[in-house]
């Protein structure tokens, strides 16, 4: 994205923030693509037959994004990284809906293959993976926001430094360091 179209997508989030109907049309426009890819890579590790579908969870996540008041939106950046956010707690609350309709249970522990990604996914694994990603937000709270960019947001170690203010090498390597340290948490011999 240019930086043109970057500072167009901070001021269509400045004028969304004042009640403008059509810059909310615009940004929706701009960023709808964007957010509907990181859904579908979320919803891709769901289970065959899942109930929620890319859009209804894009749709869900941006209704929440507009609504919020008090946030002062940095650009496109900010507003993915709070828009991967918003789609975790859609998918976790999802899962917890669909972990009552089941019998409860202990916290399931999953397996992480080198990108971070469940291998055996179903709801129990998305609450596994919150469960410990609030243990790493206590521990290293911007590990634990740049695993949420990067695994729930889809965003890319560029784009996660820019976020942050800080080198793209700082980012891998505290990317490396979450994702052992998640790997250890969530790994099928660890004990309950």
């Amino acid at each position: 994205m240019t930086s043109r179209t970057s500072t167009k997508a901070t001021r269509l989030l400045a004028n969304v923030q004042k009640g403008d109907a059509l810059a909310a049309e615009q940004l929706i426009e701009m960023v709808y693509g964007e957010l509907r890819e990181v859904a579908a890579v979320q919803l891709s590790r769901e289970p065959a037959g899942h109930t929620l579908q890319p859009t209804a969870l894009v749709n869900e996540a941006f209704v929440k994004l507009i609504d919020q008041q008090h946030v002062d939106w940095q650009g496109r950046t900010h507003f993915l990284a709070i828009g991967a956010q918003a789609m975790r707690r859609i998918l976790v609350d999802h899962a917890r809906r669909k972990k009552r309709q089941k019998r409860g249970g202990e916290r399931a522990r999953s397996s992480l293959d080198e990108t971070l990604t469940v291998s055996r996914y179903d709801p129990e694994d998305v609450l596994a993976v919150h469960e410990v990603l609030k243990e790493l937000q206590e521990l290293n709270p911007r590990q634990a926001e740049i695993v949420e960019l990067r695994f729930f947001g889809g965003l890319t170690a560029a784009e996660v430094a820019d976020h942050f203010g800080i080198s793209k090498s700082t980012v891998d390597r505290e990317w490396r360091l979450a994702r052992a340290w998640l790997r250890s948490e969530l790994s099928e011999d660890a004990d309950p």
